[in-house]
């Protein structure tokens, strides 16, 4: 059962306060949790908001990385409730709206509405949208109209986005279980049992499929590919680095989603490292101490992320070297970075999207989206960014 978070900054203090080793004094406890404000920018330019669009009432105070999807010219998104929606990515007008929390529509008039509790997608392919549950049901519909193609079920909760390629949908839950269904007809195709270690962070990776694999962050530290089409397990190679002399100290899941450039992928530990793998036999190539849980993001030779702390960084993805920080964001509640054009944008806590300059990272733009603030990393699709608040509010957010 989750627990709701009654504050958003308290959050951001506890998250720092698991990380980082105990300091010697009041005042320098004090500094490890302060928020920093925000100071006025040159601002090189003003985004424009192409439309914006209410999804139920978001995901409230709970912990979620619920995200837009794009697909077939749509942007996919969803509610905790239960609302699901498909928008037309060009007009911001409704296609359709599904409540999943009564799929089956069964409930009377004078039911009162139970929650579906959705908290892993969408994902977009095969003509469907995909999405999970913390009640482990997948539910996959049509993209086109919204029905009901099939409904699948998994022992654990699904609190990340599953991955699909080559018809093949995978999921990972927070209680070890890796699943495969075919993603046309809903078929149980394998199934994995990941060993979880009794004192886990409140969040799980999210698979990547790729080059007939998938890949996924566990919570014990490692990275593992498996065959898409048998499950079989390949190599596993271990990117977080217990240091601490507690339990909660050596906490070190991988929970952010693998990212594959090429023949590279690239992961990183919620206490640890940041490591290069060669994905043809797990060998790493590289690693560098960093610590997140968020989504990296590349373009080029330059790997982007965010920290624990909310410092931005752009590292060198050929040999793992520093090419900038930005330390200006600090307990802010960061999300996961996203390249869009020429620049880097992240979301805060207070509903703030920051836009940096690649080759710099100094700040060149702030945009506010809504004062619930802004958990999950933004999506981007052919030139938009498509941010939602933690109330529902789904922006498509334009640069000039």
């Amino acid at each position: 059962m989750i627990k709701k978070i009654v504050n958003v900054r308290l959050l951001s203090a506890i998250a720092l306060a698991t990380t980082l080793a105990s300091c010697s004094s009041t005042d320098d406890e004090d500094e490890a949790i302060k928020i920093a404000e925000l100071t006025d920018i040159n601002e090189q330019f003003e985004v424009d908001v192409a439309w914006e669009k209410g999804i139920g009432d978001g995901v409230d105070d709970y912990f979620s990385r619920i995200k837009p999807a794009y697909g077939y010219n749509k942007v996919f998104s969803i509610s905790r409730e239960g609302d699901a929606y498909a928008i037309d990515a060009n007009s911001g007008d409704q296609v359709w709206h599904i409540d999943l929390s009564d799929v089956n529509k069964e409930r009377g008039f004078f039911d009162s509405r139970e929650p579906a509790l959705l908290a892993g997608g969408p994902v977009t392919g095969v003509n469907k949208v995909f999405i999970g549950s913390e009640n482990g049901q997948i539910f996959a519909l049509d993209a086109e109209t919204g029905e009901l193609a099939w409904q699948g079920k998994v022992k654990g909760e699904v609190i990340a986005r599953p991955a699909l390629d080559s018809g093949i949908l995978v999921v990972n839950t927070a209680s070890g279980v890796l699943k495969a269904f075919n993603a046309n007809t809903g078929e149980d195709l394998w199934q994995v049992d990941l060993d979880v270690p009794p004192l886990t962070l409140r969040g799980i990776s999210a698979p990547t499929a790729a080059a007939g694999g998938v890949l996924v962050g566990t919570s014990a530290g490692e990275l593992s590919v498996f065959m898409l089409e048998k499950g079989q397990q390949g190599w596993t190679v271990p990117v977080g680095e217990a240091t601490g002399s507690t339990e909660l100290e050596r906490v070190i899941d991988v929970d952010s989603q693998p990212l594959v450039f090429g023949d590279k992928v690239y992961a990183i530990s919620s206490r640890g490292n940041l490591v290069a793998i060669d994905i043809r036999n797990g060998r790493i190539l590289w690693k560098r101490q960093y610590s997140s849980y968020r989504q990296l993001a590349i373009k080029g030779n330059t790997l982007f992320l965010t920290n624990l702390k909310g410092h931005v960084y752009a590292v060198d993805r050929v040999n793992g070297l520093e090419r900038w920080s930005n330390l200006a964001l600090t307990n802010r509640s960061v999300t996961g970075p996203v390249v869009v054009g020429d620049y880097l944008a992240v979301g805060d806590f207070e509903g703030y999207l920051h836009f940096l300059d690649q080759e710099t990272g100094e700040f060149v733009a702030r945009h506010k989206v809504d004062g619930s603030g802004i958990y999950a990393t933004p999506t981007v699709a052919e030139g938009t960014i498509y941010v939602q608040a933690r109330d529902g509010s789904l922006q498509a957010v334009k640069l000039p």
